[in-house]
């Protein structure tokens, strides 16, 4: 069976100084070059012995762990980058957008095909964002890009119309987009000071607004040959909002357009619920699952098991290759997925996603 990770990550605050040769000159010394993820990251106390930094993990040792796990091949994402959103500065962000790429392809994706990468777009410049989807995936080989699912830089949810010509820019190169959690602030939890439930919800509450303002206003009517995926927020909150839509939709309630038409609704008798469905069986929508999901397998009967992204989440939370191929082999023996199921969570469904990796 491939097993492909579909969520890896890297700590490029350990590389600052080699993306700093990539930015101009009076910006190159900074030590993160992105804001900080949320109003509590980092900044509370630990007790004696908690979660200490983990070592510096380069491509050498992201190969050594793929080996070790027996994991085919990885897709790469950022750490202190998933708050690329929270940049306000339109020319910054293009700035920033393109050293990282520059340097993830130099240092992890160009040399080595089993670690492949999503470029960072500028999502604050939408034209400029265009620019740099295509550069990074013509030229720097890249699967596609992420976009932030939060963050002050953004000028509106992702299903508004100023962010179209990202997507049909993805459409035109059959690439992959992913939406992903990471960066918590104005979601109803700024006044907590304990960070864990921070973590717990800001994940999947920020995606599943963003999956939602893309379902429900047309992005993947106007695009149908688009692919997006949603990760880092577990599984579960795909049938609590299948529910939730399917509660408040109604058809008398819709928007029309101007020719009275309902506009971006399902079907007419068509659930959204059903529309999810539909978008996941045509290999449209995606998303990401942690291993250790309880409510994996209702997600799977209720959304479908094409949906579904096993996603290392290397190196964070000091995650070893032992840790990640035992959660994999209690995934394989689990009694309520089929090993059809198993077999499309653990690799197909990426393949899918992402397009066919160096082995596949």
């Amino acid at each position: 069976m491939q097993i492909v990770d579909a969520d890896g990550h890297i700590s490029e605050g350990s590389w600052a100084e080699e993306i700093g040769k990539h930015m101009p000159k009076g910006n190159r010394s900074r030590g993160s070059f992105f804001p900080t993820l949320d109003h509590l990251h980092g900044g509370f106390l630990r007790p004696e012995g908690g979660r200490a930094a983990g070592p510096k993990i380069g491509p050498d040792e992201w190969v050594q762990f793929l080996d070790d796990t027996g994991i085919d091949w990885t897709v790469i994402y950022p750490t202190s980058g998933l708050a690329m959103g929270r940049i306000t500065s339109e020319d910054y962000a293009v700035t920033v957008c393109h050293a990282y790429n520059d340097w993830l392809h130099e240092r992890f994706t160009g040399g080595n095909p089993r670690i492949r990468g999503m470029a960072l777009i500028p999502v604050q410049d939408v034209p400029a964002a265009v620019e740099e989807l295509h550069r990074a995936v013509t030229e720097l080989g890249m699967c596609g890009a992420m976009l932030p699912s939060n963050g002050e830089g953004l000028k509106a949810h992702l299903g508004s119309k100023i962010y179209w010509p990202i997507y049909e820019e993805a459409e035109k190169l059959g690439c992959s987009l992913a939406v992903h959690g990471g960066s918590h602030h104005h979601l109803g939890l700024d006044t907590f000071s304990i960070y864990y439930p921070v973590n717990a919800l800001g994940h999947p509450f920020g995606i599943m607004v963003q999956a939602a303002g893309m379902i429900s206003h047309g992005v993947f009517e106007r695009f149908p040959k688009l692919r997006v995926g949603y990760l880092e927020g577990g599984s579960t909150w795909v049938p609590f909002m299948m529910d939730r839509l399917d509660r408040a939709y109604h058809e008398g309630h819709a928007q029309v357009d101007m020719d009275g038409a309902i506009a971006y609704a399902p079907n007419s008798g068509e659930k959204p619920s059903d529309y999810f469905k539909r978008l996941v069986h045509d290999g449209r929508l995606f998303v990401g699952f942690d291993v250790d999901d309880d409510g994996l397998a209702n997600s799977v009967d209720r959304a479908g098991g094409e949906a579904f992204l096993y996603a290392s989440d290397f190196p964070h939370e000091v995650r070893t290759a032992q840790m990640c191929r035992g959660e994999i082999d209690e995934l394989l023996e689990r009694e309520d997925l089929s090993e059809a199921a198993k077999e499309a969570v653990l690799g197909k469904n990426a393949v899918r996603f992402y397009g066919d990796g160096p082995s596949a």
